[in-house]
């Protein structure tokens, strides 16, 4: 069975699935690169010259191709945006999938985000700490819907990655 990491950007999907696919001996597929590769340019640059819009149509797109693939073992980590957006949530609870929701909290995310804005799209123009802690604490509240219907909800903290993905592998097994 497929595992799917959901939860905003910045949470650690990427660094936390790659790590947990090794762990596990699965494949890894970060669902920003996929994207990237099926486009043929980077998600900014998909933001910058087509828009949101355009982006959410391919983001349903792919995630459906992924879906439909019965691959069956691997750890995939979505767009902080993707669970959120058509009926994307439904899909990934209909195809019997795991879904783990990275639960960061808005400060965390922020401090993380506030180090590494270059490369995402929605806060790269936020130019003090104080907006973009409100913008994050805006926009996780408003996504919090969807990213509570995963089926295992994990509370981030102060935990190392290696704990993170033990405390996972617990879960599932």
């Amino acid at each position: 069975m497929d595992i799917y990491l959901i939860g905003y950007m910045g949470s650690g999907k990427s660094t936390i699935g790659r790590l947990l696919a090794d762990k596990m001996d699965r494949s890894f597929v970060d669902f920003d690169d996929f994207i990237e590769e099926n486009e043929g340019m980077s998600i900014p640059k998909l933001f910058k010259t087509k828009g949101e819009i355009y982006f959410r149509k391919i983001e349903m797109k792919y995630l459906e191709e992924l879906l439909l693939e019965k691959e069956g073992g691997r750890v995939i980590a979505l767009g902080g945006g993707t669970p959120c957006y058509g009926n994307n949530m439904d899909r990934l609870q209909r195809a019997k999938v795991k879904t783990i929701y990275l639960n960061v909290s808005y400060k965390a995310l922020a401090r993380r985000l506030w180090d590494n804005n270059n490369n995402r799209p929605l806060v790269a123009t936020i130019d003090t700490y104080e907006a973009l802690e409100d913008y994050v604490r805006k926009h996780l509240f408003e996504r919090s819907y969807f990213y509570n219907q995963a089926e295992i909800i994990l509370k981030i903290g102060s935990e190392s990655e290696e704990e993170t993905i033990n405390k996972i592998i617990s879960i599932l097994f």
